[in-house]
């Protein structure tokens, strides 16, 4: 550990407030002498977690943490002493004594990068309300982004020519082509990001290191980001940390979802601890580098088979970091759509509900399990327990460990293995094909005979006569085929539970063709089951 003259640390103490650290991680309510607020080092609803500026030192009354300026900036950040000290000092506006400095020419070729960086970021900028950029901008204005928007998140446009070979002309190639905004081709330097809408990709300390582009002309991939570069490794860049860093501590926790588009119209509508993945699939030094802020995750996905299965990754990557404080949920928004459709479509109180709906890892990886596993046959069942085996092994705290492997015991028992069981079929409140939905048929065929015409395969299945004279519904026509595609999407959501239902007490071994005729089914029973969820919202 880096040693520093007592007097520097004391004068750290000094120059900066305890209150004012500890509060940019912790909301804090003075009472009496002491500030009090929330431990971040345990879970607990009723504050215990006391500061004492007068005496510069914290106390929690719950988990017994106790500490100054300095154990509170390592502990709640995960950092080394050096690392906290550096961070204070850079608070304080103090010079740290005895660091090792970078050499002279790695701190010029750093400069450099960033300086060009921050330069083409400033080009795309201009360029996006130029007429070249018309195109772009229209685009991301359509899909919801204010001017106040662009200029916070810094988007831009690349245009169809050489902007950057020729404007940074007079730096040597290979400086741009550090950067990766250059590359060399047969004759000579060119341009990487050629008519895209640019995202800037910021580092933890708010400086561009890289750029995300997206295709506006329908070309795949629809988007391309920067190569790892020196200063940029796409495994370990999270998009939009930079915004939301402070925010994952004051909300505690911080929610994941799968673009750069989605992370930032959930920052802008109401949850600002929001961040994405950059262009590739979540890593595990994706989920260090938010637990280093906060242990809490939600992770927010699509409802479809890929937003499953992208789940299902998270989930196990996140399990070696699981704590007894940990809180890690799992949310899906339904029908195809995403968190920038729902806020644009239904409003943030619609976004809430998914994240407040979302279902606790324990409870995710059980779904997942009987979902994935044939446990209604001896060997189904020990396939799904040697993987909850592994899965529980990769949590590291062994009396949590031993908490979960009980709680999955339990249910076991419970599920499987009792003589009695009830098939899991999901059931959707839609009207019957009964007397009241009946006459509400007839109704909407003698007001639209179009929507027989239609429908007429349907309806007839039904066993319906249509012939008896009935009053005109007061449904509109969206709202009466609306009536009828429920119904219709009803009945086939039934007749597949019970095929479903049918095939697992039928079965004989968990053959491999058994499995994916149940994963056929499970997937069919989804995507209606998202149809139907649609009409409700």
């Amino acid at each position: 550990m880096a040693k520093y003259d007592n007097s520097f640390t004391d004068e750290l103490r000094q120059r900066l407030s305890l209150v004012d650290v500890i509060s940019r991680r912790v909301p804090l309510t003075k009472k009496g002498q002491n500030y009090w607020g929330c431990c971040p080092f345990h879970n607990e609803k009723t504050p215990s977690f006391s500061v004492s500026e007068e005496k510069g030192f914290y106390h929690c009354f719950g988990c017994g943490e106790h500490g100054d300026i300095i154990s509170f900036t390592m502990k709640s950040e995960n950092v080394d002493f050096k690392t906290a000290i550096t961070e204070l000092a850079e608070m304080a506006g103090l010079k740290l004594p005895e660091i090792k400095q970078k050499s002279q020419q790695q701190i010029e070729k750093e400069k450099t990068y960033i300086d060009i960086t921050e330069q083409a970021a400033q080009i795309y900028q201009n360029l996006l309300y130029s007429e070249s950029g018309r195109e772009a901008l229209e685009y991301i204005k359509n899909r919801g982004f204010s001017d106040e928007m662009i200029k916070k998140y810094r988007l831009g446009y690349a245009p169809k020519n050489n902007i950057i070979s020729s404007k940074f002309s007079g730096i040597k190639t290979e400086k741009l082509v550090s950067t990766g905004l250059v590359r060399i081709g047969d004759y000579g330097p060119y341009d990487f990001f050629r008519h895209k809408l640019m995202f800037p990709i910021f580092n933890a300390h708010g400086q561009i290191v890289a750029f995300s582009g997206r295709s506006l002309d329908g070309s795949e991939p629809k988007y391309i980001n920067t190569s790892d570069t020196e200063l940029f490794h796409k495994r370990q860049t999270i998009f939009g940390f930079n915004f939301a860093r402070d925010f994952i501590h004051r909300q505690n926790r911080s929610i994941i979802v799968e673009g750069q588009i989605d992370a930032i119209q959930m920052q802008v509508h109401g949850f600002p601890e929001t961040v994405a993945p950059l262009g590739t699939a979540l890593t595990e030094d994706h989920i260090a580098i938010l637990c280093k802020s906060n242990r809490n995750i939600t992770f927010c996905f699509d409802g479809d088979t890929a937003g499953q299965k992208a789940a299902m990754r998270a989930c196990l990557l996140v399990l070696p970091f699981l704590r007894d404080n940990s809180d890690v949920k799992f949310a899906f928004v339904s029908g195809g759509k995403d968190p920038d459709e729902i806020l644009k479509k239904q409003g943030t109180s619609a976004m809430q509900k998914i994240i407040d709906d979302a279902m606790p890892l324990i409870d995710f990886l059980w779904q997942s399990v009987n979902k994935n596993y044939l446990t209604q046959t001896p060997s189904g069942r020990t396939q799904a327990e040697k993987f909850l085996k592994d899965c529980i092994s990769k949590i590291k705290d062994k009396i949590f460990q031993n908490e979960i492997e009980q709680e999955y015991n339990k249910r076991k028992f419970n599920e499987w293995h009792k003589w009695s069981r009830k098939t899991n079929i999901i059931n959707i409140e839609m009207p019957n094909i009964v007397d009241r939905s009946t006459n509400i048929l007839k109704s909407i065929v003698q007001t639209y005979p179009e929507l027989s015409e239609k429908y007429v395969e349907f309806l007839s299945s039904l066993n319906i006569s249509f012939d008896e004279e009935s009053e005109k519904t007061d449904l509109s026509l969206k709202d009466a085929e609306d009536y009828i595609k429920k119904l219709q999407l009803k009945k086939l959501l039934d007749r597949l539970n019970n095929e479903r239902k049918e095939f697992l007490s039928n079965i004989k071994n968990d053959s491999e063709e058994n499995k994916n005729k149940l994963k056929l089914l499970n997937d069919k029973i989804q995507e209606v089951t998202n149809k139907l969820k649609l009409f409700n919202e």
